[in-house]
């Protein structure tokens, strides 16, 4: 498939899949007349690659993941640790999200009890 046709089934812009391809997260191959020819396999590399985006993770923490999740069909050898890693971050994240939680909660019982 063409970038045209990649950028419709997928919804995002020519220009981002350029610029993933920029970034080695995206692969194509180059046609005689210069023209980019995507493999089956885009349409999930993007999706895959747009929900670690929104997840807040950097193109080049995308890329030494995107062999690890499965979606492109390899797999390296740092995934075990990679993926440990990953587990590691979003353990500290729910930890953080608790305390704040329970700041919050304070938060409010002190206002209930002193400003009601």
């Amino acid at each position: 498939m063409r970038i045209g046709e990649l950028s419709r089934a997928t919804g995002v812009s020519a220009r981002s899949l350029r610029y993933y391809e920029q970034q080695g997260i995206l692969t194509s191959e180059r046609r005689g007349n210069g023209y980019r020819e995507y493999g089956p396999e885009a349409p999930e590399v993007v999706f895959r690659i747009r929900a670690l985006l929104a997840i807040g993770l950097p193109t080049d923490r995308i890329r030494d993941i995107l062999p690890c999740d499965g979606a492109a069909g390899r797999e390296s050898e740092v995934c075990p640790t990679l993926l440990a890693k990953i587990r590691e971050i979003r353990d500290n994240v729910s930890e953080q999200a608790a305390e704040l939680s329970r700041t919050s909660d304070a938060l409010t019982r002190y206002l209930g009890e002193n400003f009601a």
